[in-house]
């Protein structure tokens, strides 16, 4: 059985760079998986591996400047969800492209599982989901509002063009495991909205506190690891991979007009070129050759 640790935290890194060969070494040591993201504003990132790894990697980003108080949430796989480990480095951990944006200046009031419901069940709330639209298509909360946007880079623009839809709203937000609603609720307080709010660890700590018989939650959440997607109780869902697109899409999917395993799937067939289907059935030639040789090539 493998841990697996989502975790983000924003805090002010003065030499970003120097944080990468300490955790690249420590991760080799304990054989985690998963990728990092670390940037002057923060670390972000999904790893998994066994509880003794998990824990010393958690305690040595704990004991990064400004960590003491990391969150993190956990599930469990049966089979490795990565098959390496990146830490990364860049200008954002989660990128927005607002410069003035400061999730450590202010954010909008944490909501917890518990009193979701409540809060997005009232007439005066505008549910907003933050997530990109592969992402939504598969299960979002019930009523919630779709952006349809393909980045969260793309969020700031569609807000300006629909602002006045939520003329006297209070506004709901959520994502994933609350990274992207930390920059878009001070995104919102920024433009003058006074009332923000967001669901605190995101939909994973939703789906993992709330039972089924009692949640406002529709379908599965796309995951970015090998799980694909998982719904209440964390279980992992029915959802697989298209490599071509990288989009979920679920085991009926495989039989429909366009799909071809490893080069595409009926959402981007028409997407990509002849030569890029190419590249992709050679990719997926090596896969199948590396899996005969009992090699594991997990992205």
């Amino acid at each position: 059985m493998y841990t697996i640790a989502a975790l983000y935290h924003f805090s002010r890194f003065d030499a970003p760079d120097a944080l990468r060969p300490p955790l690249i070494a420590l991760c080799a040591r304990h054989e985690v998986k998963g990728t990092l993201l670390v940037a002057a504003e923060g670390i972000n990132g999904t790893i998994a591996g066994s509880r003794a790894g998990i824990d010393a990697v958690i305690a040595h980003i704990r004991a990064l400047p400004g960590c003491a108080d990391l969150e993190w949430k956990e599930s469990t796989a049966t089979e490795p969800p990565f098959g390496k480990m990146k830490v990364r480095l860049k200008r954002e951990i989660v990128t927005m492209g607002q410069p003035d944006v400061d999730p450590l200046a202010k954010v909008g009031h944490y909501v917890d599982p518990a009193e979701w419901n409540d809060l997005i069940g009232r007439d005066d709330v505008a549910v907003i989901d933050t997530r990109n639209d592969y992402e939504v298509a598969i299960g979002t909360f019930n009523g919630a509002i779709d952006p349809e946007t393909q980045s969260f880079g793309e969020f700031p623009a569609w807000w300006e063009a629909n602002k006045d839809r939520f003329h006297n709203k209070k506004i709901a937000m959520f994502c994933t495991g609350g990274i992207r609603c930390e920059k878009s609720t001070n995104y919102l307080i920024g433009q003058g909205v006074e009332d923000v709010f967001h669901l605190k660890g995101g939909i994973l700590k939703y789906l993992e506190e709330v039972p089924q018989e009692q949640s406002s939650w529709q379908g599965d959440c796309f995951v970015f690891d090998n799980r694909v997607s998982v719904g209440h109780g964390l279980k992992e869902g029915p959802h697989m991979l298209c490599h071509g697109c990288r989009r979920p899409i679920l085991p009926e999917d495989t039989t429909k007009v366009g799909y071809e395993a490893g080069v595409s799937c009926p959402h981007c067939v028409d997407q990509t070129s002849d030569a890029d289907k190419a590249r992709f059935r050679e990719r997926q030639r090596q896969m199948t050759l590396a899996k005969s040789r009992g090699e594991t090539h997990r992205s």
